[in-house]
């Protein structure tokens, strides 16, 4: 039986009166990839969130590792191996690119050191000839890349990634895509938020797709592909 990485049951988040997750069930399982879809205003963000610490559910609980984590904060939760890549990416503007990732660098949860600095700037070039920049001075698809090099080197064990390609150029796009099936084929297991189902699906597992806080599909990526009506009900503009 695969080993359960992130467990929450019953969620219910709110944002002062307003009930944003009604009772979601969502688990990522060591190895795993999976897309987290639906149109914008439906919870995705917010369920990142609540998994994270940075928004507390009122009802429900979340395990990470088999360590309830429901009421810890963010920071112990990422200490228990989960990377958050942020929309907006949150990068420090007033550090050079190499001080964003040496700052992080820290071994894994079971000491592994897979990800070191020099991997992270040969997996990501870009970074590499732009090193002793500013992160103010970056593109937003090289802020975006530094961020998921940034995540990388506290060596996680899953990486949640929220708007992966939002904004971003299309030949950015498809570096932040390739990075994506590399960290897979790397073995950590990621949540991918994205608007683009295709370029999801081809990099995930499974796939749940949220309406109004709640879970309307979960299933592979094969058999989501093959429903265009339920692609163009839930995803469609």
């Amino acid at each position: 039986m695969a080993e359960r990485l992130i467990d929450a049951k019953g969620l219910h988040t709110y944002y002062g009166s307003s009930h944003v997750l009604r009772g979601i069930d969502f688990h990522v399982d060591r190895g795993e990839t999976i897309g987290l879809m639906g149109r914008n205003g439906m919870g995705k963000s917010t369920l990142l969130k609540t998994l994270m610490g940075l928004v507390p559910a009122r009802e429900g609980t979340v395990t990470v590792a088999g360590k309830d984590v429901t009421s810890r904060p963010s920071y112990e939760i990422a200490q228990l191996g989960i990377a958050y890549v942020p929309e907006g990416r949150g990068i420090f503007g007033n550090l050079s690119v190499k001080e964003n990732l040496v700052m992080a660098a820290r071994p894994g949860t079971r000491g592994q050191r897979d990800w070191t600095y020099d991997r992270v700037l040969d997996t990501f070039p870009r970074l590499a000839e732009r090193i002793h920049h500013g992160g103010q001075q970056l593109s937003g698809g090289e802020q975006q890349m530094l961020t998921i090099g940034r995540a990388l080197m506290t060596n996680p064990d899953v990486l949640i990634l929220d708007e992966a390609t939002e904004g971003l150029a299309p030949l950015i796009a498809r570096e932040i895509w390739r990075i994506c099936s590399l960290i897979r084929e790397s073995g950590i297991s990621s949540v991918i938020v994205d608007k683009n189902w295709k370029h999801v699906t081809q990099v995930t597992d499974r796939n749940v797709i949220l309406v109004k806080g709640e879970v309307a599909y979960e299933g592979t990526s094969k058999a989501l592909r093959s429903q265009p009506m339920l692609l163009d009900q839930y995803l469609g503009v």
